[in-house]
């Protein structure tokens, strides 16, 4: 089944592709949607293809994405120097496979791993947080479905834990791995789960409890030890042994640098398993992420292949096989690059320019900032009056300045409220937030001036076609009647002065 959707020419577009300059080379129209007869030249394919993507938005200025859009040089250059390599060849390409390795100890020490010395940690490099999540998820119904197996008790209704504000590849795992998602609804006030509810949600079924270091709505953390101490008593109570995972997708490469003292991780003794975007505050561009679990028994061995080479054995459990080995490998070079002085130098640097465009979006007088300061860099806010209207037109506006920014309507309980979310990656320092900001002031000008343009009325017409018969040359004629005019609601803002773009 093909997944890709062809978009349809709009009217009056061609259905071939072409530029000005490789004209010079091709004069022929290329199809769009099927192989093209002849071949053409390298410097033509590049230059049409090249084009095109001038019509994408520039990534850095993507405040939407918590995806890494900048990296050094020299890590660009090693990316390239593996861009070829394939990351499941581990027999050819054995020391990409170590430096995997490398990565996977260093995460897992950085989490707190009860990990000694000259021990190997247990987890594992994916393409991003979902493939991780998948993992993470068989892991942890099998073992239940071990487990009830052993006992004799069913095991046909598994389900799954998590607040309303979790990413939709929790969603994609339930329903690809048919486990029932029971999420606890959020409230006026609380953006995050809520332990106490989740934990009362808890029954002999549930796998595991997901909880969230770094909501996506909101950046903020929840509370994994209130969340640990409960279940720790409700499984005590109840003779079960429901377990935690926690998705760090984005707080994982945060909270150790920011805030050591924050316990969330494997020092918590029902965390069985961590994920992380490497893609993400992790500094290494799309394609990465991780899965560590707190030892071989929170693993099923049944899961896992074993893979020979070099006289050692290698363990490997993926939903993937071929994939690139760039980004791997560029993780390790951040975390060789970097340290721990370099990473948590980074994090300061954008906790402090979220400061600045929470402080920038505070003065305006406009908006109601629901982002907590301890958490994700990020600044979520909405307009004081709960407007979706003004949410979506100043995104809009926004865009004219090149700045993408999400609009978006929070989870059941809380659908009135329309949010706008600002990402600070680490390329995101003060010189752009300053300017984004002064970009919001004039959105916002703009928006006031369009709600207080004058109505303009709607002239409605009745078209009459009128039989002639008398007149051979012209069988029909037209009549135009004109009706009353009717106010309307839109309003059309009147320009004065020099237009701000091509009329």
């Amino acid at each position: 089944m093909v997944l890709t959707q062809v978009h349809q020419p709009e009217e009056g577009s061609s259905t071939s592709v072409g530029s000005v300059f490789s004209s010079r080379y091709v004069q022929d129209p290329l199809p769009r949607y099927e192989m093209p007869q002849k071949s053409i030249s390298k410097d033509a394919a590049y230059q049409i293809i090249h084009d095109e993507l001038l019509l994408d938005s520039s990534p850095r200025l993507n405040l939407a994405s918590f995806v890494t859009t900048w990296m050094e040089p020299e890590c660009d250059k090693l990316m390239l120097e593996a861009v070829n390599k394939n990351y499941a060849d581990m027999d050819e390409y054995p020391v990409t496979t170590e430096l995997q390795n490398r990565c996977v100890n260093i995460i897992a020490r950085l989490f707190n791993a009860p990990v000694s010395e000259k021990e190997a940690a247990v987890g594992v490099g994916t393409v991003g947080s979902s493939e991780a999540i998948m993992l993470a998820g068989l892991a942890f119904k099998r073992r239940w479905q071990n487990k009830r197996k052993a006992e004799g008790k069913p095991f046909d209704k598994p389900n799954i834990v998590t607040g309303a504000n979790v990413q939709v590849c929790w969603e994609k795992f339930a329903r690809y791995f048919e486990v029932e998602l029971k999420e606890v609804k959020l409230s006026e006030g609380c953006y995050v789960m809520d332990p106490v509810k989740a934990v009362e949600m808890v029954d002999e079924n549930t796998i595991c409890v997901a909880a969230i270091l770094g909501s996506t709505l909101t950046g903020e953390f929840e509370d994994v030890k209130l969340l640990n101490d409960l279940l720790t008593a409700k499984n005590q109570k109840t003779g079960w042994d429901t377990p935690i995972h926690v998705d760090a997708a984005s707080g994982g490469f945060i909270a150790p640098f920011l805030y050591p003292e924050l316990e969330w991780d494997f020092r918590l003794p029902l965390v069985k398993s961590i994920n992380v975007s490497g893609h993400k505050y992790g500094l290494v561009y799309a394609g990465v992420g991780w899965v560590i679990w707190r030892s071989k028994e929170d693993l099923p061995e049944e899961l896992i292949f074993h893979i020979n080479y070099l006289g050692a054995d290698q363990p490997t459990f993926t939903l993937n096989f071929s994939k690139g080995s760039s980004q791997i490998i560029a993780q390790y070079y951040q975390f060789l690059r970097l340290g721990f002085e370099g990473y948590k130098n980074v994090m300061k640097n954008c906790m402090e320019s979220a400061r600045i465009l929470r402080e920038g979006l505070v003065r305006t007088g406009r908006f109601d900032i629901i982002s907590k300061e301890k958490g994700v860099p990020l600044v979520a806010f909405s307009f004081k009056d709960m407007s979706h209207n003004s949410a979506m037109k100043l995104a809009t506006l926004l865009r004219r300045y090149g700045w993408i920014v999400p609009a978006y309507t929070m989870p059941v309980n809380l659908e009135h409220m329309t949010v706008l979310r600002v990402v600070v990656r680490e390329d995101f320092g003060r010189p752009l937030a300053e300017k984004f900001l002064s970009h919001v002031a004039m959105a916002l000008d703009e928006l006031d001036s369009s709600s207080k343009a004058p109505l303009v009325p709607a002239l409605k017409y009745t078209i009459e076609v009128v039989s002639c018969t008398d007149d051979a040359n012209q069988p029909f004629m037209v009549r135009v009647l004109p009706q009353e005019a009717e106010p309307v609601k839109k309003t059309v803002p009147l320009l004065t002065g020099k237009t701000k773009g091509v009329c």
